[in-house]
This record gives structure tokens, sequence and C-alpha cells, in this order.
């Protein structure tokens, strides 16, 4: 069992760098031994799993900085937190009134509340992947370019929730964004006939920060597979060499 089990590491750390075509290659180099691959003989069992750890760990640290500075989520197009679908109308209404300002203030504030907590999540992304099992190696190896993605969003969701919620409440409330928002959109919700705006900013702003910090990750974990360039550590070179 060990021994398939570091069978499919090996195939997952190479999955970032090898073709289908050569596939059947590494499976001929694993021998009694060990792991015996293409240019790296004698490398041990121990060193094949922690460097795929320690190559996921980079990744996911790479990702989560990216976003835990000022404008990470602000400047990218693809994860800046807007105002919910459901506000637009609203929104346009506003900018109507020549309230623009305090809309775009309001946006950001989003995304600088999404930015302090992103930080946050390195640590439960090093304890899942500390933590990761056969059956859990087996779906990543079989799955898509997100497998590790799916993976940790399984793993960590409720904790995220858990440890971004007090801090984005927190940079809300600083700039007074959670009082402007309720005020504004519990009356505009009791006017007949209207979709119903969620009220709580906190809530909404949580969910966004997580789904775009997962966004951040699956693109991390497409880089893994596809461009294994970085390779910044004595391990990191042995097992990618």
């Amino acid at each position: 069992m060990k021994k398939h089990f570091y069978f499919l590491i090996v195939l997952l750390i190479f999955h970032a760098f090898s073709s289908n075509a050569q596939l059947p290659k590494l499976k001929k180099s694993l021998d009694k031994n060990g792991i015996s691959l293409p240019g790296t003989r004698g490398l041990s069992q121990d060193e094949v799993a922690r460097g795929l750890k320690e190559a996921l760990n980079k990744g996911i640290e790479k990702g989560v900085d990216k976003l835990s500075v000022k404008d990470g989520y602000f400047k990218d197009d693809q994860i800046k937190l807007l105002l919910p679908k459901e506000a637009q109308q609203v929104e346009a209404k506003l900018r109507k009134l020549g309230q623009g300002e305090k809309v775009d203030a309001t946006i950001e504030s989003l995304n600088r509340a999404a930015e302090d907590a992103a930080g946050s999540a390195k640590e439960l992304f090093v304890s899942a992947i500390k933590n990761l099992t056969l059956k859990d190696a087996m779906n990543i190896l079989k799955g898509n370019n997100d497998a590790a993605t799916i993976y940790l969003s399984n793993s960590t969701r409720p904790q995220l929730i858990e440890k971004f919620t007090p801090i984005i409440k927190v940079s809300l409330e600083k700039v007074g964004a959670t009082a402007q928002w309720a005020k504004l959109f519990n009356a505009y919700n009791k006017i007949p006939f209207v979709e119903k705006v969620n009220p709580d900013l906190v809530a909404y702003a949580t969910d966004k920060a997580i789904e775009g910090l997962f966004i951040q990750v699956a693109k991390q974990e497409l880089e893994i597979r596809k461009n294994p360039a970085a390779r910044t550590t004595a391990l990191l070179k042995k097992v990618f060499g």
C-alpha cells in the first residue's frame, strides 16, 4: 500500500512537467527499494512526500501573499468585490443622484476588508496540506487541474468563514460601511415588489472574499502543474530536478 501511495505522489509531482506519453516511463521507475526517476536516482520516499507538500505550500503562500496586500483584491478584475447583483439597480440610482463617491468608497472598503482577512487563510491551508491522505492524493491525481483547490476548499471553508468574519467585520465597521449599508438596504427592502438585498454586508463580503481566495489558489495550482520553474530550495531542486 505504501509503495502505491508514493507512486501516486510521484505521478502528481511529475504531472507538472511530464506529458501523458511519459507516464509509462514513470511507472517503470518504481522499484522495491524506493523511488528512482529519470535524472534523479536514489530519491527517498520521504523526500518525495516532503517535496510535494513543500511545492504546494509555496504555491499557497505565493497566492495568499498576493491577496493580503493593498489592492490584492481591489485591482484584480477577476476577484474584485463589487456590490451584490441585486443591489446594482440601487447603485445605478445612487450614482445618478450624485452619490457615486459614496458607492465607490463602499466598494473599496469591501476589498480592503477582504485583503485584511486573506492572510489568515495561510495557516489553515498549511494544516490541510500536512494532513493530505492517500485518498486525497488519488483524487488530486485523477482530478482536473483544480483538484487540489477543491480539496483545500472542502477541508478549510468552514474554518475560513470563522476566521474571515470577525476580521472583515472590524475592517468594515472601521469605515462605517456596515451601518450605512444596513440603513440603506433595510429601507430599500421595504419597497413592495423589489428584489430583496441582503442587509448583512459582513456575510456577503466574507463569502466573496473566500470565493476570490480560491480563484487565486486555483491559479497557483495550475502554475504548479504546468510550470515547475520555481525551485527555491535544495529539496525542491532534488525532487523536481
